[in-house]
C-alpha cells in the first residue's frame, strides 16, 4: 500500500528533518531537500537516496 502525501505535508516532514538535523551540525542541502521532496512524491527510489545521503556524511565525517 502507498501512502499520498500531501505538499504541506511533505513540507512539514522534510521540516522537521532538517530541523534534527542541523541540530547535529548535518544541516541538509537544497539537493538533499528535494530528494526527500520526490521519495515522499513517488518519483524517486526512498532506499537509494538514503543510502547516499549515508555515504555522504560518512566521507564527510571519516575525512575529518
Amino acid at each position: 500500500m502507498t501512502k499520498s502525501f500531501t505538499n504541506d505535508n511533505i513540507d512539514y516532514i522534510i521540516e522537521n528533518i532538517d530541523f534534527t538535523m542541523t541540530m547535529e551540525d548535518m544541516p541538509l542541502s537544497t539537493e538533499e531537500k528535494e530528494e526527500m521532496k520526490n521519495c515522499l512524491n513517488g518519483t524517486f527510489n526512498l532506499e537509494e537516496i538514503i543510502k547516499k545521503t549515508i555515504k555522504k556524511y560518512k566521507n564527510k565525517f571519516s575525512n575529518e
